[in-house]
């Protein structure tokens, strides 16, 4: 008997249908991946796309995260959306630097909305965006292209002042992009980490770096994130102002062990020279990475719970610095008698509860609230002298830069990551430039007020003009 035509598609579509099944299961898994327990990683802030997919293809076995941070590539969306691509055909999860929202930068050539683009191209993978860099030290380190608090009449109110003034950055960035749901803001810092948290981020990455305290840095921001709910991780940053710039390896697999043990969600290296033109990553950190990665597959994080902790408790608006006897409070007033007195006491704390202590302010707290700490210390428990609130003390003119001078030998700096003049933002009709950028850090709308009053400034010439064409009036 002659098989039907009728059969035989029946028999060839139950032959075909696993294959189809199994191929749509596949795309599944690729799409939408478990949530990860921890992110491990680089952030790349060089310009070399076949670097930078070499780097991705040699640790994508050992890690799960990448940052695009050079804006040479993230503020052009055709380099941007094919690194994202590559990115994502590997399973890696990626975070990307901005200082525009794309949509404003680009909106005379970008018609669609890239965010919203991006989140359904891919999905889970797309972490967030990474909103400029350190603004608590900046203003800590009185860095006044980015400083945002120039005099205060004492801690509370240049709390207030820096509140203000960074939410109002944070917020206008996120407006830029007609749909900012479910996407994280994150950024990188070296102090006061509760104020950048209070400004609106969601996740702060807190910078191992400089022969600072690690387990204090991790205090201040572990602390920061669980009063306030949010996301925290670490960023290993440079260790010396010239060459070799970052760690040795074996340093570097010890700092990503510490802030694992401790609870950090993200565990980031950073990578580029001071030009921004080359990586800084030797065989030996990313054989640290690998030692890494092999290390928490075979110790699984113990539970971290908030409860086994305690939380010193530090004045309202007290954001000193934290990095030697001489920091500064808010990088307005200098050291004083109680914060020699507090220093002592956090480092006894630290020596006597060492990864279970974190460190929050009074402001905001709940009477009555231990936020699930088995116990609170407030600074006035400890037999310190009175909390002198700084007085007015404003800042000569011109400001001097704070910055130390590089040497030419390895020894540790206070200074940041590298960074360069902030560039102004792009007006209405500017159309994006080809030239290679750099991270910045720019509070952009502080540039945008300059916009604004350059165009309220035209506005005014453009009625003179006219006024003169029908009066004959002399200035």
């Amino acid at each position: 008997m002659k098989p039907q035509p009728l059969l035989i598609a029946f028999l060839v579509s139950l032959l075909i249908a696993p294959v189809f099944l199994n191929s749509g299961s596949l795309v599944h898994a690729q799409t939408s991946q478990a949530t990860p327990d921890f992110y491990i990683g680089i952030d790349v802030a060089y310009d070399n796309v076949t670097e930078i997919k070499s780097l991705i293809d040699e640790v994508g076995a050992y890690t799960n995260l990448f940052v695009i941070g050079c804006t040479a590539i993230s503020h052009n969306t055709t380099k941007l959306d094919d690194m994202c691509q590559y990115l994502y055909d590997r399973g890696l999860s990626f975070i990307v630097y901005q200082e525009w929202p794309l949509e404003y930068r680009f909106r005379q050539t970008v018609v669609s909305n890239w965010l919203e683009t991006a989140k359904n191209r891919w999905g889970d993978h797309f972490l967030g965006i990474c909103y400029l860099d350190e603004p608590g030290g900046r203003q800590l380190d009185l860095i006044t292209d980015w400083m945002v608090v120039f005099d205060a009449y004492n801690a509370t109110d240049a709390s207030n002042q820096f509140n203000d003034r960074v939410s109002d950055s944070v917020n206008w960035f996120r407006n830029g992009y007609s749909n900012w749901t479910d996407v994280s803001l994150f950024v990188s810092d070296y102090a006061l980490y509760w104020f950048d948290y209070k400004a609106g981020y969601d996740t702060l990455l807190a910078q191992f770096g400089w022969n600072y305290s690690r387990q204090l840095n991790v205090a201040l921001c572990r602390g920061a994130a669980t009063v306030q709910n949010k996301d925290w991780g670490t960023i290993v940053a440079w260790e010396y102002t010239v060459p070799p710039y970052i760690e040795s390896g074996e340093k570097l697999y010890e700092d990503l062990v510490l802030a694992y043990e401790n609870g950090a969600k993200y565990m980031v290296v950073f990578d580029s020279d001071e030009e921004y033109t080359q990586t800084i990553l030797k065989q030996e950190h990313l054989d640290a990475l690998k030692q890494f990665w092999e290390y928490v597959q075979d110790n699984p994080r113990q539970a971290n719970p908030v409860n086994d902790r305690v939380a010193l408790v530090l004045p309202e608006g007290y954001a000193y610095g934290f990095r030697g006897p001489k920091d500064k409070i808010w990088g307005l007033w200098e050291a004083n008698q109680f914060s020699m007195e507090l220093s002592v006491h956090i480092n006894s704390l630290l020596e006597q509860y060492g990864t279970r202590l974190d460190i929050i302010y009074e402001d905001g707290l709940e009477e009555g609230n231990n936020y699930g700490y088995s116990k609170l210390i407030h600074w006035s428990e400890l037999g310190m002298s009175p909390y002198p609130y700084p007085s007015p003390n404003p800042l000569p003119s011109p400001i001097p830069s704070p910055t130390p001078t590089p040497t030419q030998s390895p020894s540790p700096s206070p200074t940041s990551l590298p960074s360069q003049s902030p560039s102004p933002l792009p007006s209405a009709t500017q159309q994006p430039t080809s030239t290679p950028e750099t991270r910045t850090g720019s509070l952009l709308p502080m540039d945008y007020v300059y916009a604004i009053a350059g165009g309220v400034a035209m506005g005014t010439i453009a009625l003179a003009v006219f006024v003169l064409r029908k009066k004959a009036i002399k200035r």
